[in-house]
């Protein structure tokens, strides 16, 4: 049972289960966003990828508004060339209309190119029921039609299966013992397609942008087989969402340029085709071209403030290609018709929201799409609108109510974490807790836990004795921190007296409302913002400074995005102040040493250090070359790890609602790490501090870790 919008449901941990233990699957999708990374880099060398995605955004933020308009011109223009422009509003009136089209032309077989939105609105199954012949011609989609499967990647649809399962599939489908030799295998798909191609009465493609101002059609691929598509049969229809329109011809520019370097890492594609209506035939005659704008919730889309971003996608799938749940589980569990984070919105809105309850929860917030995504869509932050939504549609289960009635009382919560810090001493063996009895035994299957301090950080500070200095840094200390590893909080404090400040801790703060935000739970966390604000308020303070990056999020925006969307707009004023005076700890650290107000503690035992960056630090602070500097201008020579950036798998409760998922991630990160050779690893999140520290513990690792602070205090 976890916290969140629900439960999970049985069936869904059982399809995460599986999809862990198909090692197939794991290995293709985990060597394929390894390279995937490196030689997107090399294609995309020489480009300003901000500025592209800056002019992309912008091309298609503008569009959703008007894609009614931009439909009603594409129709006149396409038409004006010859072409049949049919505007479908529901998957129905798409599938009937294609259906009609082939009736009245006598079609008997039919060939398709790649195409999402024939999937969105389950053509296949539609045209075999009236008794038509379809067959893709992708080499991919081929491969999931002959197994009966769903596509698992908008782009590499056949990803999870190996080339020994697609020679049993050729096998069968041509009757004759076909090796895993992948050239054959191409080689027999050449074969058996060629004929489908000369045979064919229509073929149906999808298209990757349409121009409004020429009625022009644009479609990219490596097979050559949608020009074969669109080129052999004498009835050509193409399906296209709305989203895809753009106002003007020299759009397909800053798309074009982006599609195919953030899909597949390639410069370019191996083709590219202009269609602007009827072309010929090769007996001489024009061919009978029927475009299909499938709207299907698009304008409805666009009319939400919010969501109107998620129009701004490309269908790239570079989101798939680096979220680390994704990379484990794959799309047959992550996603419907769409996967990955981006499908997730899709299917909420195509399908309906109740579709996404499950799959929402596997989104661990860690940011890395929204960094890498060509049409700047902030990716996590519309998975939050959902769950926001859901909450509201749906209510916040019974666990939730709890939870979240419990860390919304301050004192109460308090005295829980004090009482628990008695009661689990009959666990705790050299500084952690390694098992735990029961149905708690899980949440030490694959890490060793911190126990909760005998005393913590809230407790010490009345003792703790700091010189008088006339300026103050407020800390807001986070839940971890005052009451997990309260030596963190005081060295920060060492640190900061050091440079000349008085550290006040505002004795009513509580939980920065992160656990309640990131759930859904957009009321909760908003008391425990305004409660938190008003406790910094109270003090005078130049700074207010953050040890801990998600409760330094929590600070600076979310905060402020939550009383603009909870309708409390009297508390913006006072949300604002303290954002403006709020740093994360390395970067005042940074402030103040270029101040020469401050100058870190000289190397101690280790020399030698990997970093990890956090993704709150990174992703959403844009802080990472602060530490590093900070740790060099100590001293230390830092052997930068491999993905460095990624996520280790905690993601806060997270850990605790997937640890099937969360373990995998964490095994990667203490792979990357221990490659280093490095004997201390440093970072400035004590959540990332509890499940690293933890899982080199389970693995009786001598490889220290700490936080920043402790290193330079």
């Amino acid at each position: 049972m976890i916290w969140g919008v629900k439960m999970v449901t049985a069936a869904f941990k059982q399809s995460i289960e599986k999809a862990l233990k198909n090692l197939t699957l794991r290995t293709a999708l985990g060597k394929f966003a390894e390279a995937y990374i490196v030689a997107r880099e090399k294609a995309y060398s020489g480009i300003n990828f901000e500025q592209l995605r800056d002019r992309i955004s912008e091309i298609k933020a503008d569009s959703a508004p008007k894609l009614k308009e931009l439909a009603l011109e594409f129709k006149k223009n396409a038409e004006a060339n010859g072409a049949k422009v049919f505007i479908a509003n529901s998957p129905d009136e798409a599938r009937e209309y294609i259906l009609k089209v082939a009736k009245q032309r006598g079609v008997k077989k039919v060939v398709k190119s790649k195409s999402m939105a024939s999937e969105e609105i389950h053509l296949n199954p539609y045209l075999l029921e009236a008794g038509m012949e379809v067959r893709e011609t992708d080499l991919g989609e081929w491969i999931i039609q002959l197994a009966k499967h769903r596509p698992s990647h908008m782009v590499l649809p056949a990803i999870h299966l190996t080339k020994e399962e697609v020679a049993e599939l050729f096998t069968k489908e041509v009757n004759e013992k076909v090796k895993s030799d992948i050239p054959q295998l191409v080689k027999i798909a050449r074969r058996e397609l060629r004929n489908v191609f000369l045979s064919a009465d229509m073929g149906i493609t999808g298209a990757n942008i349409a121009v409004a101002e020429t009625g022009s059609i644009v479609i990219i691929e490596n097979e050559g087989n949608a020009r074969l598509v669109t080129t052999l049969p004498k009835i050509h229809v193409v399906l296209v969402g709305l989203e895809k329109l753009v106002p003007y011809f020299s759009n397909i520019v800053p798309i074009l340029t982006a599609l195919p370097k953030s899909a597949t890492a390639q410069i370019c594609t191996s083709y590219f085709s202009i269609i602007t209506g009827q072309t010929p035939n090769v007996d001489g005659t024009l061919k009978d071209l029927h475009i299909v704008l499938l709207d299907n919730k698009r304008t409805d889309m666009a009319k939400d403030p919010i969501f109107k971003e998620a129009l701004q996608c490309i269908r790239c799938a570079s989101c798939l290609n680096v979220c680390p749940v994704f990379c484990l589980i794959g799309g047959h569990v992550f996603g419907s018709i769409y996967t990955g984070g981006i499908g997730t919105i899709l299917t909420a809105w195509f399908e309906e929201l109740k579709k996404c309850e499950d799959i929402q929860g596997l989104c661990i917030q860690c940011g890395r799409c929204r960094d890498l995504c060509p049409g700047k869509i902030n990716i996590p932050e519309l998975i939050l609108e959902l769950r926001r939504r859901l909450e509201k549609e749906k209510g916040p289960s019974f666990l939730q109510k709890t939870f979240f009635s419990i860390i919304k009382n301050r004192r109460l919560f308090h005295q829980i974490l004090r009482n628990a810090s008695k009661v689990q001493k009959p666990f705790v063996k050299e500084g952690f807790i390694r098992h735990l009895p029961m149905f708690f035994s899980s949440l030490t299957e694959y890490r060793s836990l911190p126990p909760i301090s005998d005393t913590p950080l809230r407790d010490r500070l009345l003792r703790f004795v700091q010189p008088d200095f006339d300026e103050k840094v407020v800390f807001f200390a986070g839940c971890l921190i005052d009451f997990v590893y309260p030596e963190i909080g005081e060295s920060v404090i060492k640190v900061l007296n050091k440079a000349g400040f008085t550290v006040l801790f505002p004795q009513e703060q509580g939980c920065c409302g992160a656990p309640a935000n990131y759930s859904g739970s957009s009321e909760v966390a908003y008391e425990l913002a305004k409660e938190n604000i008003e406790a910094i308020l109270r003090l005078k303070a130049k700074y207010v400074v953050s040890a801990c990056p998600t409760c330094t999020t929590s600070l600076k925006y979310d905060y402020i995005f939550l009383f603009k969307t909870t309708g409390h707009e009297d508390m913006l004023p006072k949300a604002e102040i303290v954002a403006s005076k709020t740093y994360d700890f390395s970067s005042l650290i940074k402030v103040l040493i270029n101040q020469q107000r401050l100058e870190p503690e000289k190397i101690r035992d280790f020399k030698e250090v990997t970093y990890h960056d956090s993704c709150h630090l990174k992703r959403r602070l844009h802080v990472y070359r602060e530490p590093r500097e900070i740790l060099e201008g100590a001293g230390y020579e830092i052997l930068e790890m491999y993905e460095a950036d990624m996520c280790c798998g905690m993601g806060g409760y997270y850990s605790l609602k997937f640890p099937e998922i969360s373990s995998p991630i964490l095994e990667r990160k203490l792979r990357n790490i221990k490659n280093t050779n490095a004997k201390l690893v440093v970072m400035d999140c004590p959540g990332c501090l509890l499940q690293i520290r933890g899982g080199f513990d389970k693995k009786s690792e001598p490889i220290e870790t700490r936080h920043i602070a402790e290193v330079i205090g």
